[in-house]
Formats: structure tokens, C-alpha cells, sequence
């Protein structure tokens, strides 16, 4: 639990929890233009999807499995009134989505917005992860659960896919994926595409 909590710290913006130690989020939106954060497509090794999509889809992942799989509550999105202020219409996760939807996200989506949604999810998930017992690591995922996510239509109905995957998960392998190794994935690939949009100056 203290190693995930870690971890995790890293991997978002440092908000009002600032320690003043610069996290990988902080890295990215740092010196961020808007127009690095809204090109798509992005002709990088690892993506083609915009830094918008990548941020908005790993916190979209995390939102769901953690709080509709595992703790069996409202999305933030919901909660939160984050479905109005990201000024997008999507509310799945981001998954199965083709060239024109990513393109609409991207264009449209609030940075703002996006910064805070992705602090109020980060924050949910450390205190709901923190009042986990081991036991409750070990359970699978309540097919009802599952269920919820489909009639909240928080996974696109040709994704099934995704859905089986995480069905086969217990919490804890959920906390390893989506809210840590899957952060990890894209913060990695929204990184790559600034550095290939805003190049540096070599240094003399």
C-alpha cells in the first residue's frame, strides 16, 4: 500500500499536496502550449493520439475501475460535474475511438478542466485505495459492477474486450494496472510528443 500510494504521488500533477518535488505530471504540463496539447495526430514511435487524449484517457481508466469496480461508487466524472466543465461529449473511457472523435476531443477538451479533473480522481483513488484491507485486495471484480459500467456507458459497447479483461482482475491487480502501470504507459507517450513537438535548443 505505502509503495502504490508513492508511486501514485508520482505520477500527478503536485496540486495542493505540493512537497516541492516536481512529479512526471508537473514535467509534462510544464512550458505546455496549448497547441502541443491539442495535435493530433502526433507522428511518434509510441502514439499518434494527441497529449490531450492520453491524460484524459488514463484518468477516464482510473476513474471507472476504481471507483465503479472497486469501490462501488459514483464516478468523479459524475460527481464531480466534470461531464459538463471537460467541454467534451464523451464519457467512456476513450477506448475504440476513431480518428474524428480523437481529433473532436482534442480540439475541444479543457486544459482547466482536464488539470483538475485529473487531481480529483487522483485524490479519490489514493483515500479509497488507503481504506482497502487485504481481503478486499484479493476480491475479483462483482459481475454487477461490470454491469454498471456498461449502463453507464463508461465503456464504448464494441469494447467488450476491456471489460472481460478487468472482470478477470481482483482489486489489486486493478491498483497495479489502470491506476499505476496504465498512468505510467501514457504519461510515457504524452511526454514523447511534447518533446518531438517543442524541441529544445541544443545548449552551446
Amino acid at each position: 500500500m505505502e509503495l502504490f500510494l508513492e508511486q501514485h504521488r508520482w505520477l500527478y500533477a503536485s496540486g495542493a499536496e505540493s512537497s516541492g518535488q516536481t512529479t512526471y505530471e508537473d514535467e509534462i504540463l510544464s512550458g505546455l502550449t496549448e497547441q502541443t496539447f491539442r495535435t493530433y495526430p502526433v507522428h511518434t514511435t509510441a502514439s499518434r493520439n494527441s497529449i490531450a487524449w492520453h491524460l484524459w484517457h488514463a484518468a477516464r481508466i482510473e476513474d471507472i475501475t476504481m471507483n465503479i469496480l472497486i469501490a462501488g461508487r459514483e464516478q468523479v466524472l459524475l460527481s464531480g460535474g466534470f461531464a459538463e466543465k471537460l467541454n467534451t461529449r464523451f464519457i467512456h473511457s476513450g477506448n475504440g475511438m476513431d480518428e474524428a472523435e480523437i481529433a473532436e476531443l482534442s480540439a475541444a477538451l479543457s486544459l482547466e478542466a482536464l488539470k483538475n479533473y485529473r487531481l480529483a480522481v487522483a485524490a479519490r483513488t489514493r483515500s479509497l485505495i488507503s481504506g482497502l484491507s487485504a481481503a478486499e485486495l484479493k476480491a475479483k471484480v462483482d459481475a454487477s459492477r461490470l454491469r454498471q459500467v456498461s449502463e453507464q456507458e463508461a465503456v464504448k459497447a464494441t469494447e467488450q474486450w476491456l471489460l472481460d479483461y478487468w472482470g478477470g482482475k481482483n482489486a489489486a491487480g486493478l491498483v497495479l494496472m489502470p491506476a499505476t502501470r496504465h498512468n505510467f504507459l501514457h504519461l510515457n507517450k504524452a511526454m514523447k510528443a511534447k518533446l518531438k513537438l517543442q524541441k529544445q535548443p541544443v545548449a552551446p
